[in-house]
C-alpha cells in the first residue's frame, strides 16, 4: 500500500475554509473538545501571525502587530471542520505586568492540561537567534503536560544561508533530551512561503494517522 500524499492532502486541507470560532481569555472559557487540535505558540513577534495567516493562505486570519504581548487570548480557529488551528498568546515579553504573565501562564497551563485532541504544539522560534531561555520555559511547561510539540523555525528570508543548517543542529541538539519533543525541525519564511507546504504535510500526516 503507497504512502499517502501528505503534502497533497495538507495543501487540500489548507485551501478550504478557516474560520475563527472562538476566544478563550481565561481556562474556564476554553471551548469544549472537538475536532484534533493543533496549536501555535512562540515569543512575542516571533511571526506567529504572519505563519498563521501563511498557512491557510489569507492576509487576516490572525491579526499582525508589531506591538509585543498583542495576542491575549487563546484563539481557535475551524480547519474545514477537520481540526482546530489554535493561536496562543506570545511569551517571554518583559514589559508585560507580572499579573498579565501570570494570567497567560494559568491559561496555557490550564488549556494544556488533559486536552485529549491536542495532538501537537508547534513552537515558532526565531531563526535568526535560535532558542532562548523563554522558549526553554516553554518547553519545561510542554514537557511537564506530557503534550507533543515540535519546533518551528522562523524568519528564513532573513538567515544567511550558510547559518541555515547549524541554526537546524543547534535547535535538535537543544530538544534532544526533551521528552515531548518531536525530533525534526522546520525552517519556515512567511514572506516566501518556504517550509510552508511541509508544515501543512506536517499537519495532514497527524491527522491521517489520528484516523480524522
Amino acid at each position: 500500500m503507497s504512502e499517502p500524499d501528505y503534502a497533497e492532502i495538507g495543501r487540500k486541507l489548507f485551501a478550504g475554509p478557516c474560520d475563527f470560532i472562538w476566544a478563550a481569555a481565561k481556562a474556564g472559557d476554553l471551548p469544549p473538545p472537538g475536532a484534533p487540535e493543533f496549536a501555535f505558540a512562540g515569543r512575542s513577534n516571533v511571526g506567529k501571525s504572519s505563519l498563521l495567516n501563511a498557512l491557510t493562505g489569507r492576509k487576516t486570519l490572525a491579526r499582525v502587530s508589531h506591538t509585543p504581548g498583542r495576542t491575549q487570548q487563546l484563539n481557535f480557529f475551524d480547519l474545514g471542520g477537520r481540526a482546530r488551528l489554535v493561536d496562543m498568546p506570545g511569551y517571554g515579553y518583559a514589559a508585560v505586568s507580572k499579573e498579565k504573565s501570570a494570567s497567560w501562564d494559568g491559561l496555557m497551563r490550564g488549556y494544556l492540561r488533559g486536552r485529549a485532541n491536542l495532538l501537537r504544539v508547534y513552537v515558532l522560534v526565531d531563526g535568526r537567534r535560535g532558542l532562548t531561555a523563554p522558549d526553554e520555559v516553554m518547553f519545561d511547561t510542554l514537557d511537564s503536560s506530557a503534550v507533543s510539540y515540535a519546533i518551528v523555525l522562523t524568519k528564513l528570508d532573513e538567515v544567511k544561508k550558510g547559518d541555515v543548517d547549524g541554526r537546524i543542529s543547534g535547535v535538535l541538539a537543544g530538544i534532544a533530551k526533551r521528552p515531548a519533543a518531536y525530533p525534526h525541525v522546520l525552517f519556515t519564511s512567511s514572506q516566501t512561503g518556504a517550509g510552508v507546504p511541509e508544515l501543512r504535510a506536517a499537519v495532514a500526516q497527524l491527522l491521517v494517522e489520528r484516523g480524522a
